[in-house]
Protein backbone atom coordinates (compact mmCIF):
# COMPACT_ATOMS: atom_id res chain seq x y z
CA UNK A 1 0.00 0.00 0.00
CA UNK A 2 1.56 3.33 -0.99
CA UNK A 3 1.79 5.46 2.16
CA UNK A 4 4.39 8.10 1.56
CA UNK A 5 3.07 10.39 -1.14
CA UNK A 6 3.14 14.10 -0.45
CA UNK A 7 0.32 16.35 -1.62
CA UNK A 8 1.45 18.29 -4.71
CA UNK A 9 1.94 21.99 -3.97
CA UNK A 10 -0.26 22.98 -6.90
CA UNK A 11 -3.24 21.31 -5.20
CA UNK A 12 -3.03 23.68 -2.24
CA UNK A 13 -4.97 26.85 -2.95
CA UNK A 14 -4.34 30.00 -0.86
CA UNK A 15 -7.17 31.13 1.37
CA UNK A 16 -9.41 33.84 -0.06
CA UNK A 17 -9.01 37.02 2.00
CA UNK A 18 -12.62 38.11 1.54
CA UNK A 19 -15.05 37.79 4.42
CA UNK A 20 -17.28 34.75 4.63
CA UNK A 21 -20.94 35.07 3.63
CA UNK A 22 -23.01 35.94 6.75
CA UNK A 23 -24.50 32.46 7.16
CA UNK A 24 -21.12 30.76 6.82
CA UNK A 25 -19.53 33.31 9.14
CA UNK A 26 -22.03 32.60 11.91
CA UNK A 27 -21.56 28.87 11.57
CA UNK A 28 -17.78 29.13 11.58
CA UNK A 29 -17.78 31.37 14.66
CA UNK A 30 -20.18 29.06 16.51
CA UNK A 31 -18.04 26.00 15.79
CA UNK A 32 -14.82 27.75 16.74
CA UNK A 33 -16.24 28.92 20.08
CA UNK A 34 -17.30 25.44 21.13
CA UNK A 35 -20.95 25.57 20.10
CA UNK A 36 -22.55 23.13 17.72
CA UNK A 37 -25.21 24.48 15.32
CA UNK A 38 -27.88 22.24 13.86
CA UNK A 39 -26.61 20.17 10.94
CA UNK A 40 -29.38 21.51 8.71
CA UNK A 41 -27.82 24.98 8.93
CA UNK A 42 -24.48 23.69 7.65
CA UNK A 43 -26.13 21.43 5.09
CA UNK A 44 -27.68 24.46 3.37
CA UNK A 45 -24.27 24.95 1.77
CA UNK A 46 -24.55 21.57 0.02
CA UNK A 47 -26.41 21.00 -3.27
CA UNK A 48 -30.04 20.00 -2.76
CA UNK A 49 -29.51 16.32 -3.64
CA UNK A 50 -26.60 16.00 -1.22
CA UNK A 51 -28.39 17.94 1.49
CA UNK A 52 -31.23 15.42 1.33
CA UNK A 53 -28.91 12.53 2.25
CA UNK A 54 -26.55 14.36 4.58
CA UNK A 55 -27.94 12.72 7.70
CA UNK A 56 -27.33 9.30 6.17
CA UNK A 57 -23.88 9.72 4.63
CA UNK A 58 -21.96 12.69 6.01
CA UNK A 59 -20.40 13.10 9.46
CA UNK A 60 -22.61 15.14 11.82
CA UNK A 61 -21.17 18.43 13.08
CA UNK A 62 -20.89 17.25 16.67
CA UNK A 63 -18.82 14.19 15.69
CA UNK A 64 -16.61 16.18 13.31
CA UNK A 65 -15.98 18.82 15.95
CA UNK A 66 -15.11 16.21 18.59
CA UNK A 67 -12.73 14.42 16.20
CA UNK A 68 -10.98 17.71 15.36
CA UNK A 69 -10.58 18.47 19.07
CA UNK A 70 -9.05 15.05 19.68
CA UNK A 71 -6.60 15.49 16.81
CA UNK A 72 -5.49 18.83 18.23
CA UNK A 73 -5.13 17.28 21.70
CA UNK A 74 -2.67 14.65 20.43
CA UNK A 75 -0.78 17.07 18.20
CA UNK A 76 -1.73 15.77 14.77
CA UNK A 77 -0.93 18.14 11.90
CA UNK A 78 -2.27 16.22 8.89
CA UNK A 79 -5.28 13.91 8.64
CA UNK A 80 -6.68 12.04 5.64
CA UNK A 81 -10.43 11.46 5.41
CA UNK A 82 -10.79 8.22 3.44
CA UNK A 83 -14.02 8.37 1.47
CA UNK A 84 -14.56 12.09 2.08
CA UNK A 85 -17.82 12.34 0.13
CA UNK A 86 -19.18 15.89 -0.01
CA UNK A 87 -16.38 17.17 2.23
CA UNK A 88 -18.38 17.92 5.37
CA UNK A 89 -15.94 16.37 7.84
CA UNK A 90 -12.93 17.95 6.13
CA UNK A 91 -14.37 21.45 6.15
CA UNK A 92 -15.62 21.27 9.74
CA UNK A 93 -12.32 19.83 10.96
CA UNK A 94 -10.47 22.71 9.29
CA UNK A 95 -12.82 25.27 10.84
CA UNK A 96 -12.52 23.82 14.33
CA UNK A 97 -8.97 22.47 14.52
CA UNK A 98 -5.47 23.21 13.36
CA UNK A 99 -4.89 20.22 11.06
CA UNK A 100 -4.32 20.16 7.37
CA UNK A 101 -7.10 17.92 6.06
CA UNK A 102 -6.95 15.82 2.90
CA UNK A 103 -10.08 14.19 1.52
CA UNK A 104 -9.77 11.10 -0.68
CA UNK A 105 -12.92 10.36 -2.70
CA UNK A 106 -13.45 8.24 -5.82
CA UNK A 107 -16.57 9.99 -7.16
CA UNK A 108 -15.56 13.01 -9.31
CA UNK A 109 -18.91 14.71 -8.76
CA UNK A 110 -18.52 14.53 -4.98
CA UNK A 111 -14.95 15.82 -5.20
CA UNK A 112 -16.27 18.82 -7.13
CA UNK A 113 -19.02 19.42 -4.54
CA UNK A 114 -16.48 19.14 -1.70
CA UNK A 115 -14.18 21.69 -3.31
CA UNK A 116 -17.11 24.08 -3.69
CA UNK A 117 -17.95 23.59 0.00
CA UNK A 118 -14.39 24.37 1.07
CA UNK A 119 -14.50 27.53 -1.04
CA UNK A 120 -17.76 28.60 0.61
CA UNK A 121 -16.05 28.47 4.01
CA UNK A 122 -12.69 29.67 2.64
CA UNK A 123 -10.57 26.87 4.09
CA UNK A 124 -8.80 25.98 0.84
CA UNK A 125 -5.44 26.75 2.46
CA UNK A 126 -5.81 23.72 4.76
CA UNK A 127 -8.23 21.44 2.91
CA UNK A 128 -7.37 19.46 -0.23
CA UNK A 129 -9.54 16.95 -2.08
CA UNK A 130 -8.01 14.20 -4.17
CA UNK A 131 -9.93 12.06 -6.65
CA UNK A 132 -9.36 8.32 -6.57
CA UNK A 133 -10.01 5.08 -4.73
CA UNK A 134 -8.00 3.81 -1.79
CA UNK A 135 -5.42 1.30 -2.96
CA UNK A 136 -5.68 2.54 -6.55
CA UNK A 137 -4.17 6.02 -6.25
CA UNK A 138 -1.24 6.78 -3.92
CA UNK A 139 -2.44 7.42 -0.38
CA UNK A 140 -1.18 10.75 0.98
CA UNK A 141 1.18 10.49 3.92
CA UNK A 142 -0.51 11.60 7.14
CA UNK A 143 -0.22 11.35 10.89
CA UNK A 144 -3.88 10.31 11.18
CA UNK A 145 -6.68 8.74 9.15
CA UNK A 146 -10.42 9.24 9.53
CA UNK A 147 -12.92 6.56 8.46
CA UNK A 148 -16.70 6.78 8.55
CA UNK A 149 -18.13 3.78 6.69
CA UNK A 150 -16.24 4.91 3.59
CA UNK A 151 -16.88 1.94 1.31
CA UNK A 152 -20.65 1.72 1.14
CA UNK A 153 -22.72 2.52 -1.93
CA UNK A 154 -24.15 6.04 -2.09
CA UNK A 155 -27.76 6.25 -3.25
CA UNK A 156 -28.97 9.58 -4.62
CA UNK A 157 -32.25 10.69 -6.12
CA UNK A 158 -30.37 12.54 -8.83
CA UNK A 159 -28.31 10.99 -11.63
CA UNK A 160 -25.91 13.90 -11.30
CA UNK A 161 -23.86 11.91 -8.77
CA UNK A 162 -24.01 8.54 -10.54
CA UNK A 163 -20.47 8.84 -11.85
CA UNK A 164 -19.64 6.57 -14.75
CA UNK A 165 -16.80 4.17 -14.08
CA UNK A 166 -17.54 3.97 -10.34
CA UNK A 167 -19.12 0.58 -9.75
CA UNK A 168 -20.04 -1.04 -6.44
CA UNK A 169 -20.28 -4.73 -5.57
CA UNK A 170 -19.62 -7.01 -2.63
CA UNK A 171 -16.26 -7.87 -4.16
CA UNK A 172 -15.37 -4.18 -4.50
CA UNK A 173 -16.30 -3.47 -0.89
CA UNK A 174 -14.17 -6.41 0.28
CA UNK A 175 -11.26 -5.11 -1.81
CA UNK A 176 -11.56 -1.60 -0.34
CA UNK A 177 -11.85 -2.84 3.24
CA UNK A 178 -8.74 -5.00 2.75
CA UNK A 179 -6.90 -1.96 1.36
CA UNK A 180 -7.79 0.04 4.47
CA UNK A 181 -6.62 -2.77 6.75
CA UNK A 182 -3.30 -2.93 4.87
CA UNK A 183 -2.90 0.84 5.11
CA UNK A 184 -3.33 0.76 8.88
CA UNK A 185 -1.15 -2.33 9.29
CA UNK A 186 1.75 -0.76 7.36
CA UNK A 187 1.47 2.72 8.89
CA UNK A 188 4.38 3.78 11.12
CA UNK A 189 4.26 3.69 14.90
CA UNK A 190 2.58 6.82 16.21
CA UNK A 191 -0.13 6.89 13.52
CA UNK A 192 -3.60 7.80 14.78
CA UNK A 193 -6.89 6.49 13.45
CA UNK A 194 -10.36 7.87 14.14
CA UNK A 195 -13.33 5.67 13.30
CA UNK A 196 -16.96 6.77 13.37
CA UNK A 197 -19.28 3.80 13.06
CA UNK A 198 -16.30 1.80 11.84
CA UNK A 199 -15.19 1.05 8.29
CA UNK A 200 -16.31 -2.53 7.80
CA UNK A 201 -12.94 -3.98 8.74
CA UNK A 202 -10.66 -4.50 11.69
CA UNK A 203 -8.27 -2.14 13.42
CA UNK A 204 -4.95 -4.05 13.76
CA UNK A 205 -3.96 -5.31 17.19
CA UNK A 206 -0.92 -3.01 17.06
CA UNK A 207 -3.27 -0.07 17.77
CA UNK A 208 -4.41 0.96 21.24
CA UNK A 209 -7.81 2.52 21.86
CA UNK A 210 -7.28 5.92 23.49
CA UNK A 211 -10.75 7.46 23.57
CA UNK A 212 -14.33 6.60 22.75
CA UNK A 213 -17.45 8.77 22.69
CA UNK A 214 -20.62 6.71 22.79
CA UNK A 215 -22.95 9.66 23.31
CA UNK A 216 -22.93 10.55 19.62
CA UNK A 217 -25.37 8.98 17.13
CA UNK A 218 -22.58 6.47 16.33
CA UNK A 219 -19.51 5.64 18.40
CA UNK A 220 -16.43 7.77 17.74
CA UNK A 221 -13.10 6.11 18.57
CA UNK A 222 -9.50 7.32 18.60
CA UNK A 223 -6.71 4.77 18.15
CA UNK A 224 -2.91 5.03 18.16
CA UNK A 225 -0.40 2.58 16.72
CA UNK A 226 1.93 1.72 19.59
CA UNK A 227 3.99 -1.18 18.29
CA UNK A 228 5.16 -3.01 15.21
CA UNK A 229 3.49 -6.27 14.21
CA UNK A 230 5.22 -9.46 15.35
CA UNK A 231 7.56 -11.26 13.00
CA UNK A 232 4.90 -13.88 12.45
CA UNK A 233 1.49 -12.26 11.81
CA UNK A 234 -1.07 -12.54 14.60
CA UNK A 235 -4.84 -12.24 14.27
CA UNK A 236 -6.18 -8.71 13.83
CA UNK A 237 -8.46 -7.62 16.64
CA UNK A 238 -11.88 -6.64 15.41
CA UNK A 239 -12.97 -3.24 16.69
CA UNK A 240 -16.34 -3.16 18.38
CA UNK A 241 -17.95 -1.25 15.51
CA UNK A 242 -16.53 -3.66 12.92
CA UNK A 243 -18.24 -6.71 14.40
Amino acid sequence: MPNGTSVPDQLLVPTDVQALPPGAQRLAEALRTGNCPADRLFDRFLPDDLRAVSGQYWTPLLAARRAAEWLDDVGVHTVVDIGSGAGKFCVVAALVGNCRVIGLEQRPSLVAAARTLSEAFKVQDRVTFLEGALGVVPTPHAEAYYLYNPFGHYCFDSDRYADSGVAFSDARVAHDVAAAERLLAHAPIGTYVITYNGFGGRVPATYRLLRADQKLPCTLRLWRKDRCPPRFPEPIERSAEGE
